[in-house]
């Protein structure tokens, strides 16, 4: 069982890759505990800044440094960073064109018995909605090193959302191809299609091991880019498939799910459910616990699959 978290690997990636790139700069407000970041402020003090608590702030600095010529690393709770932050997202990053990556850490239901407060389950709807800003969330430690590696080549705002505990792995190792913008089917299948993102991903595969021991053959697909949307993988999924379910640790609004609905309501209508939080408050809970009262694990969609499917 893996005992490592994103937010680690992710340091641990930054410090290795600082080693030959000092323009690779991270910055914290009050978060360097909490984001994993304390050994690279250790190993790197003249490319760590900590602005403190002043989310506002530490976008707007980050722009400044991209301006020149710095690859700055925002580190701060999602839930602040995502919405106490967000005109100076809009503006000095995205409006701007500046080079900062956004990294929400603690994100979705992950800071567990704080509640609504500290949840961010609408980050994603907010973020994809600001042109010039890519959305990504990572599955697992290995597609987080390879993304976090993609970050410092890319060109652009981005902005990422990591949960807070380490989760099952889904990949077996970091030797794969990875693409920001680009799809990765992890499953092929026939009868219908799961499309997930971040930890859901691995909800999504347990998914379809449970629908083929039912006779389903479900196609997993891991969207790890929510922005640039893969267009072509749900038309595909939509096409091959005829059944699409997403999952997603976000609100049902403005998420994944209405992301991949768009394509599908105008290019390849097919029957869709979206599987998230509902419009209400979430609990305050453990991740696990927040997942089964809101149906997102493997049971609760594989009853939606065989609904659907008329089985």
């Amino acid at each position: 069982m893996n005992t490592i978290p994103n937010r680690q690997v992710m340091c641990e990636t930054l410090l290795e890759l600082a080693k030959k790139d000092q323009s690779i700069t991270v910055l914290a407000s009050d978060s360097r505990g909490s984001a994993a970041m304390a050994p690279f402020a250790k190993a790197y003090p003249q490319q760590f800044v900590e602005i403190g608590i002043a989310e506002q702030n530490i976008v707007g600095v980050a722009a400044g440094m991209a301006h020149s010529g710095k690859k700055p690393f925002v580190t701060s709770p999602a839930c602040f960073l995502s919405m106490r932050s967000i005109e100076q997202i809009k503006v000095d990053v995205a409006y701007s064109g500046t080079n900062v990556k956004l990294v929400g850490i603690s994100g979705g239901v992950s800071y567990g018995a704080l509640g609504m407060s500290h949840h961010s389950v609408q980050d994603i709807a907010v973020a994809r909605a600001i042109p010039g800003l890519a959305v990504i969330l990572p599955a697992d430690r290995h597609e987080t090193k390879r993304m976090t590696e993609a970050l410092v080549k890319h060109q652009g705002g981005v902005y990422v959302r990591i949960g807070r505990n380490a989760v099952e792995d889904v990949y077996e190792s970091d030797d794969y191809e990875y693409e920001i913008g680009k799809a990765i089917t992890l499953r092929e299948g026939s009868d219908i299609t799961v499309i997930a993102a971040g930890e859901t991903v691995r909800v999504a595969l347990d998914t379809a091991q449970n629908l083929k021991e039912a006779g389903v053959s479900c196609r997993v697909i891991n969207m790890h880019t929510i922005k640039p949307l893969d267009v072509e993988a749900i038309r595909k999924a939509a096409r091959e498939t005829g059944h699409i379910i997403t999952v997603e640790e976000h609100s049902i609004h403005g998420g994944l799910g209405a992301a991949v609905a768009e394509v599908v309501v105008q290019q390849q209508p097919i029957p869709m459910r979206i599987i998230g939080i509902p419009d209400e408050p979430a609990i305050a809970g453990k991740t696990a616990e927040v997942f089964k009262h809101y149906g997102i694990h493997a049971d609760h969609l594989c009853q939606v699959a065989l609904e659907m499917l008329g089985k």
